[in-house]
């Protein structure tokens, strides 16, 4: 009997039942690959986009065409409608600004004052045309596009997604499995076997752990091969901040689900843990654009504190030891989260 202790025996039966149902290997490892692999492409590094610029037909409308065609590296994408047409172009996103020449000279812009890249269309326009009608800068600047490695949007983003997938594998990954064992009675079985309920949770949480290791492995690697992002850091560094997120998330995981008695329970439980990070932590963009009144408490989710320790390493070549609160509060969460799961849990 001493081969058979409970928790390496929930252990390879975890393991075992993970890698038998296709939509958890999916989930776990294939959709973070497709989102990354989507949003690589989506924001890869591109030539900038042409600003679109409908010109109202009439009279000055070829000059002003020609004066913007002839503005240096054909930045700007620009075409001759009826006032009509620019007008319903413009409500529906297919023209960034419309310029309407002025009997007598000059012109007039109509932009939408909510798209920021409309806004830049006016900015670029009405420079622009200064320039063509005579304008000259007091100083002579230079400008300089950045496209290196480490500082383009995919390198921000995919510690942001790594993230977020290490928060989605340790809630979905264990409080969901939980419950859904609770509602086909399988925690009534195990209930009746030799084994405390220590031992099911630190299986559920174990599992979590070792799918962790493939996980942040196989989204770097293929980051690495597709969009060259690199880790300025240290591999270690990487793993060790992604394995404490994922102890952090598992535990909140079990938390969860320690008393949820349905599925839709724990999925709205779980959705509404992790809504609040998906908006706020910055998976997608810095929470910096959010109010300042607001950063203590976005800064106290366990999303942020792993996004910002990973993008250190990732990106800024931070050392392990200079990401010590972060490790430290994530692993507060998990522990803390785990005991209270353990106290709080019911096999049905």
């Amino acid at each position: 009997m001493a081969n058979f202790h409970p928790l390496k025996e929930l252990l390879l039966c975890r393991i075992r039942a993970f890698y038998r149902e296709p939509d958890a290997v999916f989930w776990t490892y294939g959709f973070p690959l497709i989102l990354i692999v989507g949003l690589g492409i989506a924001f890869r590094t591109k030539p900038p986009e042409r600003i679109r610029v409908d010109i109202v037909a009439g009279a000055g409308a070829e000059a002003v065409q020609a004066a913007l065609a002839d503005a240096g590296s054909s930045g700007f994408a620009a075409a001759i409608h009826a006032e009509a047409e620019c007008r319903q172009r413009l409500r529906r996103g297919h023209a960034d600004i419309v310029v309407t020449p002025e009997v007598g000279g000059g012109w007039s812009y109509r932009f939408d004052p909510t798209r920021p890249e409309s806004v830049l269309a006016k900015a670029e326009v009405d420079d622009a045309l200064q320039r063509a009608a005579g304008r000259v800068d007091v100083v002579a600047t230079r400008a300089h596009a950045v496209t290196e490695p480490g500082s383009r949007y995919i390198d921000f983003l995919v510690p942001g997604l790594l993230g977020m997938n290490l928060m989605g594998g340790g809630l979905w990954g264990v409080g969901f499995v939980t419950v859904d064992m609770r509602v086909r009675k399988l925690l009534k079985r195990l209930m009746a076997s030799p084994m405390q309920r220590r031992d099911l949770l630190l299986s559920l949480f174990g599992g979590r752990m070792l799918f962790t290791l493939p996980e942040i492995g196989i989204l770097l690697l293929l980051a690495a091969l597709l969009f060259h992002v690199h880790v300025a850091g240290s591999i270690l560094a990487t793993i060790v901040v992604g394995v404490v997120g994922a102890m952090s998330f598992a535990g909140l995981g079990l938390l969860v689900a320690a008393r949820a008695e349905r599925i839709e329970t724990v999925m709205g439980l779980m959705n509404a843990v992790m809504l609040p990070m998906w908006l706020l932590s910055g998976v997608f963009f810095s929470y910096e654009r959010f109010p300042a009144v607001f950063h203590p408490f976005i800064r106290a989710l366990p999303l942020t504190q792993l996004n910002d320790a990973l993008r250190a390493v990732i990106l800024d070549g931070a050392s392990l030891g200079s990401q010590w609160f972060a490790l430290l509060y994530l692993l507060a969460v998990g522990a803390v989260s785990f005991g209270l799961a353990l106290r709080w849990f019911k096999w049905v």
